[in-house]
């Protein structure tokens, strides 16, 4: 088990309040999308567990259900166009070290609006 206290030592010790290097400025970005991804990944499950809740009160009334599915279509039509769309923006700086940044930004910047039209949709205002 030495190879865990090695990775430690490899992470980087960064101030992502006050990052100095594009090293650093890079990382915190990727900090940054991945807890917009998981704040969408737990809202995503609350709204498809509402959309199942809705497909069972349709069939149990003989309507038309689909919710679920349609809202699976959607999610995965968005998710093809969040990381085309960052591929496409931060295509701009290929080959150049601000590239991960630009595309963490775009990625963090979409996935939090994505949450929050999720979260619409069971709790509009």
């Amino acid at each position: 088990m030495i190879v865990l206290p090695l990775l430690f030592l490899l992470q980087p010790q960064v101030d992502c309040n006050e990052p100095i290097t594009q090293r650093d400025m890079n990382f915190c970005s990727h900090q940054e999308f991945e807890a917009a991804d998981k704040a969408l990944n737990e809202q995503w499950r609350k709204v498809a567990a509402h959309k199942k809740r809705d497909d069972e009160a349709a069939a149990r009334n003989e309507a038309e259900g689909g919710y679920f599915q349609k809202l699976l279509d959607a999610q995965r039509a968005w998710l093809a166009y969040r990381d085309n769309h960052c591929e496409a923006v931060s295509d701009v700086y290929r080959g150049g070290s601000i590239r991960p940044l630009i595309h963490n930004l775009c990625m963090a910047e979409l996935t939090a609006q994505r949450t929050d039209q999720l979260q619409k949709m069971i709790e509009p205002n």
